[in-house]
């Protein structure tokens, strides 16, 4: 398995080596519309998909859309009209915070008989616009936390001592990160968008709950394992049902989890073996003041992305998973316009970074921060 990964990144990388050469002996990649379409920059090439993922681009340059988004009529298209500016990736919710599936799937039959798949969009027809238009898709799939599976099925659930349901400071129900039924009802809906065609399967809140009264909340089917070997071994399962589907596997993790153990399972460097790329929640907003080193990392969102991409650069040496670090897009503590969002980029990079995905939870993205580098 770690060696066809390998030989799949080995194709990623010669494949850029061609376009290069291709460039370097005259080579112009323009549109080829009479009717003066967009031109087309290096990194959005990506290869015809075959027996195996999708080449990457050369650069991410990314946002999110949620599956609300997604089933507004022409709402897809005005956000794949952002290649235009540079786009070329687009992480499309597959299963999000409220527990719902975008799509329905007859494939996860736990799935429909708790109300959780939904019809916001029809997936094949989905990744068939997407890749029309050359940009990378990437499926997001919120993992524990679930309130549809946690109310549905309680024996599932995180609990109280007393029994009832567990919930965080939100008010919304996880499930348990220990349980072999919740890992399979998780992948099963991995494997779903990847027979739909997606890319990419990226795992989103794969981890403990970190507010709410967490010290309450209790665990079945514990057995031997503890938190921090608990999130890897999920990703390991993963890895190995996803594998013979040729999608590539990642995974959003905390800002500071490269920096220290944050008492929540995610642990970046037990993680990394089993993953393509690790996405760095690094939104200088929801840093503490005197994190990182710095009085403020919220007025200073190129440094704040600089300093916790190089913990993740450290934590992850000697490992192949690519960096890729999640951009705030929004404003929280101090107004945030293009300067403090191309400051972020501009950090990323310089580290050296795969690229980078804008967050905006409204789905509203700062005009030029899609830019190709210049």
């Amino acid at each position: 398995m770690r060696r066809r990964k390998r030989l799949r990144r080995s194709a990623a990388v010669a494949s850029v080596l061609v376009a290069v050469l291709l460039l370097g002996m005259g080579a112009q990649f323009v549109g080829t519309e009479s009717g003066g379409g967009p031109s087309t920059d290096l990194a959005t090439l990506a290869a015809t998909p075959g027996s195996g993922p999708r080449t990457l681009p050369i650069e991410l340059r990314g946002v999110h859309v949620t599956i609300g988004l997604a089933s507004l009529p022409g709402k897809l298209d005005e956000y794949l009209d952002l290649e235009r500016d540079g786009l070329t990736a687009l992480e499309l919710d597959v299963k999000d915070e409220n527990g719902e599936i975008g799509f329905m799937t007859r494939s996860v039959p736990l799935a429909v008989s708790i109300g959780a798949a939904r019809d916001y969009y029809e997936a094949r027809a989905t990744v068939r616009e997407v890749h029309q238009r050359g940009v990378y898709l990437i499926g997001r799939v919120v993992v524990f936390e679930d309130p549809v599976l946690s109310r549905a099925r309680p024996d599932l659930a995180i609990r109280r001592s007393d029994g009832g349901l567990w919930r965080d400071a939100a008010g919304l129900g996880w499930t348990n990160p220990y349980d072999r039924r919740v890992w399979k009802y998780n992948v099963d809906v991995a494997i779903a968008a990847a027979k739909a065609g997606f890319d990419e399967i990226m795992f989103d809140y794969v981890r403990f709950p970190s507010d709410g009264d967490v010290e309450s909340a209790v665990y079945r089917d514990q057995r031997s394992l503890v938190k921090r070997e608990a999130i890897p071994a999920f990703l390991r399962y993963a890895e190995s049902r996803l594998e013979p589907f040729g999608v590539r596997i990642s995974a959003a993790v905390f800002g500071l989890s490269a920096a220290r153990d944050l008492g929540v399972g995610q642990l970046p460097r037990k993680m990394a073996p089993y993953l393509d790329t690790v996405y760095a929640m690094t939104y200088p907003s929801l840093f503490g003041m005197g994190e990182l080193g710095l009085r403020d990392p919220s007025t200073a969102p190129g440094a704040t992305v600089a300093r916790a991409l190089r913990r993740f650069e450290l934590a992850l040496r000697g490992h192949d998973a690519l960096i890729v670090p999640w951009v705030q897009d929004f404003s929280f503590s101090v107004p945030y316009e293009l300067e403090q969002v191309q400051a972020q980029i501009d950090a990323a990079r310089i580290s050296g970074a795969k690229g980078y995905m804008l967050w905006n939870a409204e789905g509203l993205y700062t005009d030029g921060a899609l830019s190709p580098p210049s």
